[in-house]
């Protein structure tokens, strides 16, 4: 199965279109966990092992784990997750954006080291940065697009110079992931849960690709507003929810608290669709 046969898959079978983003951080780990780098798997586990049928997908950021050094333990987790969540497309969190030979060896990273089923990319070197991942066929791409921290503005909302008026930074980004760069159908984008307009603008620019939406929850973003914008038939969204799942308590059910709140979030989610 490609990326997207898996994510829709998901998004029927466990009526969601919520994705758990898994940041941990050892200093907000719960009870006897707590400041202890070398449980980041067992944390981040018990959390997967929660909520795999209430997700279309889980997103680990790697940064999360490569501070503490506990790469293994996100190549475990890779592995935990596709055992018992096997229908559970994996987004891996890298954000990576260099072009030649070193962005042959990023690729080879996500998806051969960690088997991940899409990773995160900045698009600002232009297509050669992109095209090493498109080589793995049936993985997925998600190029940053409107990002949801107000330094976005710098650059993704400016005007171009364009034989097609002057269209914004992250709108050209959004043509070329729709258009000419989508060699495979792999491409998706991300655009930030903050700026629910521009998810709209977003969508009528690229309206088949899928779009990755981090934002709701501790940053704030507006889950109704964001799928009102965002989601069309046939057009998927993926909504992530990190720390207010992950850290939804703080005592030893953390686990059960954590469904809770994607259970939550979830059905506030599938109540916005049109």
């Amino acid at each position: 199965m490609t990326f997207l046969d898996m994510l829709n898959a998901a998004e029927r079978q466990n009526n969601s279109m919520l994705c758990v983003g898994l940041d941990p951080e050892p200093a907000k780990f719960p009870g006897k966990l707590q400041g202890d780098a070398s449980r980041i798997y067992d944390f981040c586990a018990a959390i997967v092992d929660s909520v795999a049928d209430l997700v279309s997908a889980f997103k680990p950021q790697i940064a999360y784990f490569a501070a503490h050094r506990t790469e293994e333990q996100l190549e475990r987790l890779m592995e935990h997750m596709r055992r018992t969540a096997p229908q559970v497309p994996i987004i891996l969190d890298a954000k990576r954006g260099d072009i030649g030979s070193t962005a042959e060896q990023y690729a080879k990273e996500a998806f051969e080291r960690y088997g991940a089923d899409a990773v995160t990319l900045s698009p600002f070197m232009g297509f050669d940065s992109v095209v090493p991942y498109l080589k793995y066929h049936g993985k997925g791409a998600f190029l940053l697009c409107r990002t949801s921290n107000p330094g976005g503005d710098d650059l993704q909302n400016q005007r171009l110079a364009s034989i097609d008026g002057q269209p914004l930074l992250y709108e050209h980004i959004a043509s070329l992931a729709q258009g000419p760069w989508n060699l495979n159908g792999q491409l998706g984008l991300v655009v930030g849960a903050t700026y629910p307009a521009e998810i709209e603008r977003v969508r009528l620019v690229a309206p088949t690709l899928p779009l990755l939406i981090p934002g709701v929850g501790a940053q704030g973003g507006d889950a109704l507003a964001t799928v009102r914008a965002g989601w069309k038939p046939g057009s998927p969204i993926i909504v992530n929810s990190s720390r207010a799942v992950l850290y939804a308590s703080s005592g030893d059910d953390f686990a059960d608290a954590a469904r809770r709140e994607a259970l939550k979030t979830r059905e506030l989610l599938q109540a916005a669709r049109p």
